[in-house]
Order: C-alpha cells, then structure tokens, then sequence
C-alpha cells in the first residue's frame, strides 16, 4: 500500500497515457507493479482484450472488466506485492505472443538499462519482453534516483517509455537513436 501511494498521481498520469495508446481487441501482457497496476485500472473500459499477467492486483482490477479475458500466469506467490515468479509464471508466458506488454523495473540508469532486485522478477520480465512484437515501460521519475542490482534489459530493446519528468539529456538522444518513444506526461 506504501508503495501504491508513492507518487500515486504521477502514476495515474503514466497509466492514462499509456492506456490511450492500447488499442481495443489486442493482446496484452501486464507485469508486476504499482504503475502497471495503475495501467489496469485505465483499462476498465477497453473492449475485446485479452490480458496475461503475473500481478494477481491486476486480474482483480481487470475482473470488474466484462469485457476482457483474464489469464492469470501462476508462480511463486510473492505475499509483498501479489507477484507471482519462477518457474511456472515463466513456462506459462512462453506459450503466448503478445500484441504489447507493459512492464515496470524498480530502477532506470543513465545508460538506459531496466534493473530491478528480484532475480526471479527479472527472468518473467525477460520472458515477456521476449514474447511481445511492442514492449513499453511504465516508470515514475523515481526511477531514475534508484539502483537495483540485476538487469531486465535496456531501453534500446523496448519501444517506448512513459514517464511523468524529462529524462536525463544523454538518455534522451539515446533514445532518439535506438528509436524508443520518450511519451511524458508533463
């Protein structure tokens, strides 16, 4: 709940911004995270989707949406965070392909990569982002103040980011070159 209240608006902002790119009748894969969360709850009244995800708070949002379908990946429960990792979330997620998935990271360096602490988180992330033809990232500023130890991936294998504060000047032009989307909400 803590985390759920950190910086909840600019949350909400990223979530809007990022539903509004998600067409109606696709399908979506999304992970574990508060934002990502905030991205369900922007999606109550998109039609014909069909949605993939490791974050039990996301199917509970998602089912008051009668018209999306909801599968739920299975995994370790972690009681945290209503995560659900290893083995099994893995296993599950490679028996799909994406139309999109929107993923989170608990830190974004200046080089642009995707880092987070969960060594298992990390393996589902990647699972995903290899099973998806569009990968975007949903991160807050606070992102950027952050360090967490294992890499998810970079930037430059994504396609877009939404965020809600200007990225560091090299990040940008980086991004510019690998022609990820910089989508912000100020």
């Amino acid at each position: 709940e803590e985390r759920r209240a950190l910086n909840s608006e600019a949350k909400r902002g990223i979530a809007r911004l990022c539903a509004e790119d998600i067409p109606d009748g696709i399908s979506l894969f999304l992970n574990i995270g508060t934002t990502t969360e905030a991205v369900a709850q922007e999606l109550l009244h998109h039609r014909d989707l069909l949605v993939v995800t490791n974050n039990m708070n996301v199917a509970h949002i998602l089912a008051a949406n009668t018209n999306c379908e909801i599968v739920v990946t299975g995994g370790q429960l972690r009681r945290s965070d209503g995560g659900l990792v290893g083995t099994l979330a893995t296993e599950t997620i490679r028996q799909f392909k994406f139309d999109c998935a929107v993923i989170g990271c608990s830190a974004l360096d200046a080089e642009g990569d995707l880092l987070d602490f969960d060594i298992q988180e990390v393996s589902v992330s990647q699972a995903i982002l290899r099973q998806s033809r569009r990968t975007v990232l949903v991160a807050d500023h606070t992102k950027l103040a952050r360090t967490a130890p294992v890499r998810i991936a970079s930037l430059a294998d994504l396609d877009a980011i939404y965020t809600d504060a200007p990225l560091p000047r090299g990040l940008v032009a980086d991004c510019a070159d690998w022609e990820t989307a910089v989508i912000e909400t100020g």
